[in-house]
């Protein structure tokens, strides 16, 4: 959610009368984030937010998370609902970008609420059972082994043997990668920074811009990964084991899954660890962008192996 593309007054007026929000009362750049651009709108009939797609985001895969969000929030899962324009649509041009308007989600972050993501997060994969769309995980092995080839001549720029270290962790973790767990949609980027709290209880899940169809427990691992592990790469096990204990409340996990668990851990923090190294290397031209570490995901995949 860095703020990559402005949005002149002018502009935002012409796009709003496609809309029935009523009149602005604010507008501003919600910088946190690397993917897409995101402003605070605050109309008269409420508060929303608005996103512009940047170029990470293939268009062909818009129509998937919008009809997820607008599925599961339906489903009565606390996420963002697409705001439908005048003539039905959702999605529609703006400064030379895609963009969308969502309902804001109200909260307070808690990082602490291990227990409650996990019934949040089961909640979610049950309620996106039934959800048509398919759409593949392109973060997934075939992924990384991509992000790997772009970025394997500087990686040693970040870090005296970083290149080795990757290379050795992708063939191990890549070539044991469990086939058969039960898949549905995912929301695979379920960060502290992406869920709000109210009276102990998740009250938003948002940005669901990473979200394919993979694995249930691989969401579960990412989460705890995000969660339960420090920046120096100490891992949380009790939080892990409470996340889980949430999880397993309202879906339980197949002893398949139970045992894929520790893999698939290292497999969200090899992912990280790729991810934030290519946008650490090749930095987008954002207006308001703060770039995050990538060898905190080196620290978090050694303490998991």
């Amino acid at each position: 959610m860095a703020v990559y593309t402005p949005v002149s007054e002018a502009a935002l007026a012409r796009f709003l009368t496609g809309y029935r929000l009523g009149g602005v009362l604010r507008f501003e750049p919600i910088p946190e984030g690397i993917d897409n651009t995101n402003y605070l709108l605050e109309a008269s009939s409420g508060r929303y937010v608005l996103t512009l797609f940047e170029n990470r985001i293939d268009p062909a895969d818009l129509p998937f998370f919008v009809d997820l969000m607008d599925y599961l929030a339906v489903r009565g899962v606390p996420c963002p609902a697409p705001i439908r324009r005048r003539d039905g649509t959702v999605l529609a041009p703006l400064a030379g970008r895609t963009a969308l308007i969502v309902t804001f989600l109200e909260g307070q972050r808690d990082p602490g609420a291990f227990r409650a993501v996990g019934e949040a997060l089961a909640r979610l994969h049950l309620a996106g059972g039934g959800f048509p769309a398919r759409r593949a995980n392109d973060l997934g092995p075939d992924g990384w082994r991509r992000l790997a080839a772009l970025t394997t001549a500087r990686a040693d720029e970040v870090a005296p043997g970083l290149s080795r270290r990757i290379a050795r962790a992708l063939a191990d973790i890549a070539g044991d990668w469990p086939q058969d767990l039960p898949c549905g949609a995912i929301h695979a980027d379920l960060f502290p920074d992406n869920a709000v709290f109210r009276d102990g209880a998740v009250s938003g899940i948002f940005d669901f811009y990473f979200a394919c169809t993979d694995a249930l427990a691989y969401d579960l691992a990412i989460a705890q990964v995000a969660w339960t592990m420090r920046p120096d790469g100490h891992f949380d096990a009790g939080a892990a084991a409470e996340m889980q204990e949430g999880y397993e409340a309202v879906r339980a996990l197949e002893a398949a899954e139970l045992r894929a668990l520790p893999g698939l851990r290292r497999g969200a923090a090899l992912r990280f660890l790729l991810t934030r190294l290519h946008d650490w290397l090749f930095p987008a031209p954002a207006a308001l962008m703060t770039p995050k570490d990538p060898l905190e995901y080196l620290r978090k995949l050694d303490r998991l192996s």
